[in-house]
């Protein structure tokens, strides 16, 4: 583990930055996962931009592209929580593993968190969009690395 105090200012300033943006995502996850991020909370300002956009849709289909938009939410926020673990660990030995590792453990504590909220739902399902969202992201991060070394 890398030990911050050991480095000098502006040393110990690179290492916060590069761990302060995963930490702040993190806590965002963790506050939409609460009552803030639930399907009527969202429907606040989801809701009226679709029914601006499709002014025809009966409210059922308005509910279905709500629950389709949020479902897209969860691949992109962890494909964004992937790049901040990539971005904090890409110095570490075996740092592909952490990063997948810190996709799933943040996934799995958000679900649970989820299924202890009225407001919400905790999903296996979830889970499983949550990592795929993660995998993507590291993917892409993976081959668009190796690609510039290849080049370089």
């Amino acid at each position: 583990m890398i030990n911050a105090f050991k480095y000098s200012g502006s040393e110990k300033a690179g290492v916060y930055l590069r761990y302060a943006p995963l930490f702040l995502w993190i806590a965002v996850i963790f506050y939409m996962s609460s009552g803030a991020g639930s399907f009527e909370q969202t429907s606040g300002f989801i809701g009226p931009l679709l029914a601006f956009l499709f002014p025809n849709a009966p409210p059922e289909t308005i509910a279905s592209y709500h629950g389709f938009i949020r479902k897209c939410a969860h691949f992109v926020v962890y494909g964004m929580l992937a790049f901040f673990a990539h971005m904090a660990f890409v110095r570490w030995p075996r740092w592909p593993a952490i990063v997948l590792g810190v996709v799933a453990l943040v996934a799995i504590l958000d679900e649970l968190n989820q299924s202890y909220n009225k407001a919400r739902t905790g999903a296996a399902a979830d889970v499983m969009l949550d990592f795929a969202g993660g995998l993507f992201a590291f993917a892409l991060v993976w081959f668009t690395a190796h690609r510039r070394l290849s080049r370089g």
